[in-house]
């Protein structure tokens, strides 16, 4: 029996597919807080096909499970199918239910089994009206459907707020989960960087100067309209300042193709970059630049700012909204406008003074989006459902 006046412990799952290394975080300060009792079930440990990150369960400190699964692609869509997601839910008895998308098989059977349970099911949901996928009929019906289905939706900003609105969902069944990095660790591993510049330069070959691209080469992310943007800059700023791509994507060879053609320019593609070696990329480059063309987030723009960098970021991200202040901790541009993102670039080369003023900016903003801050939106939205706690 708890005691009196003693609120007890919510038994909260959340349904999700990935060990991804930003979660894990967000996931062990969920499991601390005081009034929830937290099992996540994983619908697979990773995705070999799209994501090359170690899995790193030494860093786990909350319950959970990984389900059986089957993967494979239909034309560009991604299908995974899980055995025992029912079972492990009656294992589970949760009192609440955090489900991470409607687009698994796995979310449809949760859905179904929270109504047969009487368990309140929210949705942990991304997407944005600028995502390119919302332009598939066929999809956002059946996306409408089950957002109506859910007893509460959970967004991570503004931007995903308002996309859940559009659905009829009222307000007071939205909650906030702001969408978070480990802040702590990037800025101490940037800090140490930048304590060792001349040695990790020279190591990691990079030039002195560069604009940084983190991310998937591919079409979609902006980066044809970023290297249009760097190529159209003057000779000399090409020569006194580079631009570096760190990821792997279909786009890399005509990217490196395009690169030879730029004389005295350096453009580099170190490739995909682990986490803990990541902030060296960051700490030794002068902006971050996000020119998406869709993005339901941009969670690189969370870790650029941890490293205390200002930002050149697309409208069309996520995150914009709500991380990006235009003219304090950089530019917001709009997608696919190359004017635009060119004229960012050169302002941001024009003015290192303005550069070292929005990276301490993106620092003071970024400090409202850390681990505990999304861990308190999701435990304020499982406990807002009022559900009653077994036993």
């Amino acid at each position: 029996m708890p005691l009196p006046g003693v609120r007890p412990m919510m038994r909260l799952v959340l349904l999700t597919e990935l060990i991804a290394p930003y979660r894990i975080p967000v996931f062990n300060a969920l499991a601390a807080h005081p009034e929830i009792n937290l099992h996540v079930i994983f619908l697979a440990e990773t995705d070999p096909g799209l994501r090359q990150w170690p899995v790193y369960k030494s860093e786990i400190q909350f319950s959970y499970e990984v389900l059986p699964s089957w993967r494979t692609r239909v034309g560009k869509y991604n299908v995974l199918l899980n055995k025992g997601v029912n079972a492990a839910l009656k294992r589970a008895r949760p009192d609440a239910l955090v489900c991470g998308g409607y687009n698994y098989a796995a979310s449809w059977k949760a859905l179904r089994w929270s109504k047969r349970s009487g368990v309140p099911l929210l949705l942990w949901m991304e997407s944005t009206a600028h995502d390119l996928r919302s332009c598939n009929s066929l999809l956002e019906s059946v996306k409408a459907r089950f957002v109506r289905e859910c007893d509460g939706i959970i967004v991570p900003g503004r931007s995903s707020y308002d996309y859940a609105l559009s659905f009829g969902i009222s307000s007071n069944r939205i909650f906030t989960a702001p969408n978070a990095v480990d802040v702590n660790l990037f800025r101490r591993k940037t800090e140490f960087a930048r304590q060792n510049r001349a040695e990790l330069s020279r190591r990691l070959g990079l030039p002195a100067q560069y604009f940084l691209f983190v991310g998937r080469l591919v079409r979609e992310k902006g980066v044809f309209d970023l290297f249009d943007a760097y190529a159209s800059l003057p000779p000399n700023s090409c020569c006194q300042v580079g631009l570096v791509f760190v990821g792997e994507g279909a786009a890399k060879p005509e990217l490196s193709r395009r690169a030879a053609s730029i004389p005295g320019a350096s453009v580099q593609f170190p490739g995909f970059i682990q986490r803990d070696d990541l902030p060296a990329y960051y700490a030794l480059a002068d902006t971050f630049v996000f020119p998406t063309h869709t993005d339901p987030w941009g969670l690189v723009v969370n870790e650029a700012m941890s490293s205390g960098l200002p930002v050149i970021c697309s409208s069309s991200a996520g995150c914009c909204a709500d991380l990006v202040r235009d003219g304090r901790n950089g530019r917001v541009v709009a997608p696919r406008d190359v004017s635009q993102l060119h004229g960012a670039l050169v302002e941001s080369i024009s003015n290192q003074g303005i550069n070292v003023l929005r990276g301490e900016c993106s620092r003071d903003v970024i400090s409202q989006f850390t681990p505990e801050s999304c861990a308190r939106g999701l435990a304020e939205a499982a406990l807002g459902q009022g559900a009653v706690c077994h036993g």
